[in-house]
């Protein structure tokens, strides 16, 4: 080599063209014989390894890999890849061999350490991405708050941490906490001063957290490092859990000391987790919330258990239009008088539509009867006062019902019934022979002025009168499933009921209905059947529940 190729450190002899080449690189290059010695290197490889020297075995002065790495690109010319120890740290060189004179090999080595830091963060944010989603899929999948805080930690430790804790706000003076080592989910709740942990106080209030540098590990209460955490703590990291509107809680991570600390990149990972851990947290508690709420509304909507009141039997059954909904724009109430003597007062309706928002006008309708009942004893003033109350709403559905007054007197009970554009009842007498009653009325909450006739009828030991909706004469079904079960069915099915029990009544009717719409779509469907007992015999039945009468 000449002066001027100032690149090459040694010239031991005259060099293949390849060799020659490569020995002005601008990366380190060197030549090996076949035997495994170097043959020349260059500045920047002579800088990589200090000891190259023409003669010395390349096992000598260069790391393992490169050496095993020669061997086999003599016999099949494959790269080699390893790690190389600098100044400034470990890098990481792709090292690519040129077959040269005499079985030599042109080794030149290109830095890949960029290349390969950007490859391992591409992996890592691809594992991170498909662990959140896989965390919001699976936190969002359930809506109970417990569930919630178990796959919080769960997911926490598995990827995040060696130990997680989860502090939700303060229920009185205790937050319920839940915690988890690896192991099993542990819950509880502890009285605690969140100035104990530093960043907790923040975090509860939805601030950003505290690095985790801050955080002394050793100054954490015993409430912070869950059961079965083996080691003592390392690290420790406090991010809030955001909820919508308010804060959700906090989440606690901690470290073993055995384990690296928390960087940068894995706190603000954290935060994202936490994040979504926090929204699923918040849908939970508000979807419980809710669920209290309609569960608390809903428990006034619903029909009444209806039962015997004084010597008259009380039976009725609901069905709803939609197998999903629980309420609807059909109902039916009891008012049992004040004494044995008083009548009791039983009315079935059916509001315009379907749905929670005829259920709501159920509601009010019943809550004015209810507020209405000491004027019962007059069916058309009652219903002129709720027309009125109708009226004056905002609501634009109207409503049809039946007003039964009902009271008992030996062997017979007296029937006052009122018809508000509702189907007449059904009386149904101990032979089978059933009679339509004679009431009529018009809508209520449509016309200023409403019009009504009130019919009294009489009911012998085993007779019933039977209210109902037109949910069930004009539900439709049959064999093409385009038939109305229609009035004369309704009359067959009432005259096989004859002596039966008013819950047997109802229980036969709804039956019937049910077989005939099959899987058809239907209105509500609402049935109540008034009925005097075979006797007037009170039976005890065990002394200390309700008597009943038998036959």
């Amino acid at each position: 080599m000449t002066s001027g190729e100032g690149s090459a450190r040694f010239a031991p002899g005259p060099l293949s063209s390849v060799g020659a080449s490569w020995m002005r690189a601008p990366f380190p290059s060197l030549v090996v014989d076949a035997l495994g010695a170097v043959v020349e290197v260059n500045d920047r490889a002579a800088a990589l390894f200090p000891a190259a020297a023409p003669g010395v075995p390349l096992a000598r002065i260069a790391p393992g890999w490169l050496a095993d790495g020669h061997r086999r690109a003599v016999a099949d010319g494959t790269d080699a890849v390893g790690t190389v120890r600098g100044r400034h740290g470990p890098s990481v060189l792709a090292a690519h061999p040129t077959p040269g004179a005499d079985g030599e090999v042109v080794w030149w080595l290109a830095d890949e350490t960029g290349r390969s830091l950007a490859e391992a963060a591409l992996r890592t944010e691809r594992e991170r991405t498909a662990f959140l989603a896989d965390a919001s899929s699976r936190l969002l999948a359930s809506m109970n708050v417990e569930r919630c805080m178990e796959l919080t930690v769960e997911l926490a430790t598995g990827c995040l941490a060696d130990a997680a804790v989860l502090v939700t706000p303060a229920v009185g003076r205790r937050h319920p906490l839940a915690s988890c080592a690896g192991g099993a989910v542990e819950h509880g709740s502890v009285r605690l001063d969140p100035a104990s942990v530093p960043g907790l106080a923040e975090a509860l209030r939805g601030f950003p957290p505290v690095p985790s540098r801050w955080i002394d590990p050793a100054v954490l209460p015993e409430w912070a490092v869950p059961k079965g955490f083996a080691g003592p703590v390392g690290s420790a990291v406090v991010t809030p859990l955001p909820g919508h509107g308010v804060p959700a809680g906090a989440l606690i991570l901690l470290r073993r000391s055995a384990h690296a600390a928390f960087d940068a990149s894995e706190e603000v990972f954290a935060r994202v987790f936490a994040a979504r851990a926090g929204a699923a947290l918040s849908a939970a508690r508000l979807y419980r919330e809710q669920s209290g709420i309609t569960a608390t509304l809903m428990a006034e909507l619903l029909p009444p258990g209806l039962r015997q009141v004084n010597g008259v039997e009380f039976a009725g059954g609901y069905r709803t239009s939609m197998d999903a909904e629980r309420v609807g724009g059909d109902f039916y109430d009891i008012h049992p008088g004040a004494g044995p003597d008083d009548e009791t007062l039983a009315v079935l309706g059916d509001v315009c539509g379907k749905g929670l928002e005829a259920a709501v006008l159920t509601g009010k309708i019943r809550s004015t009867l209810h507020a209405l009942l000491p004027l019962a004893d007059d069916h058309g003033y009652l219903l002129r006062l709720l027309n009125d109350a109708l009226l004056s709403s905002r609501h634009t559905r109207f409503a049809t019902l039946v007003l039964a007054s009902a009271r008992r007197r030996d062997d017979l009970t007296r029937l006052r019934l009122t018809s508000a554009g509702h189907p007449p009842p059904l009386i149904v007498r101990q032979d089978g022979t059933v009679e339509e009653t004679t009431t009529s009325g018009t809508l209520i909450g449509v016309l200023p002025e409403i019009r009504s006739r009130t019919a009294e009828v009489g009911l012998g030991p085993g007779e019933t009168c039977l209210l109902f909706t037109d949910g069930v004469t004009e539900a439709r079904g049959g064999p093409l499933g385009d038939a109305m079960f229609g009035d004369d069915r309704l009359r067959a099915a009432l005259a096989e009921c004859a002596g039966l029990p008013a819950e047997a009544v109802v229980e036969r009717i709804q039956m019937l209905t049910a077989a005939w719409i099959g899987d058809n779509r239907h209105d509500d469907i609402a049935v109540m059947a008034i009925t005097t007992p075979r006797t007037t015999h009170l039976a005890s039945v065990d002394g200390h529940t309700p008597g009943r009468y038998t036959a």
